[in-house]
């Protein structure tokens, strides 16, 4: 079973003041793991909620100019050689032992865009923090401050690496 991230990010009721509300309405956002089709996904909503009476739609994304953006299966980039060999030598140039992990990240970038463009995208997370101290976009999230420093020295060195001619 695939794992996925739905969150509800709005809910509105409406209808008459001093009365039940006639309709209601939910933006549930939806981390959709890239070559996953978003049609299965609201099919997979609508089975979920398994009542006639709810219908679930697709909202495209609108851009930081305004446009549409469309709701696509977005595909994977694919694991380059030589992105993951300059990740790995970087790492263990900085953080001996460390293993490199592909993860998908459930926050929301600009890889979506590049990626449909045919533009292999990669994000790469290098800093370290407290799991017993999860603030990520709480009132008072927050890095620390080696942390920070640690994370701009391995992308510094990373993309060096990435850089530098392949011997």
């Amino acid at each position: 079973m695939k794992r996925r991230a739905f969150v509800a990010t709005g809910l509105s009721l409406a209808g008459a003041a001093l009365l039940p509300a006639q309709t209601a309405r939910a933006n549930v956002n939806c981390r959709i793991f890239p070559g996953e089709d978003p049609e299965e996904v609201r099919k997979t909503l609508e089975r979920v909620a398994a009542d006639a009476k709810v219908s679930v739609t697709t909202v495209p994304q609108r851009a930081a100019d305004g446009q549409l953006i469309p709701v696509v299966a977005v595909p994977p980039s694919p694991l380059l050689p030589e992105v993951i060999t300059a990740t790995e030598k970087t790492l263990a140039a900085i953080w001996p032992g460390v293993p490199l992990v592909a993860t998908m990240s459930t926050g929301a970038s600009d890889g979506k865009i590049t990626r449909i463009a045919g533009i292999p995208t990669y994000g790469i997370s290098c800093m370290f923090f407290d799991m017993e101290d999860d603030r990520a976009h709480g009132k008072d999230e927050r890095v620390g401050v080696q942390d920070f420093y640690d994370g701009v020295d391995f992308n510094y060195h990373l993309i060096k690496e990435l850089s530098s001619p392949r011997r």
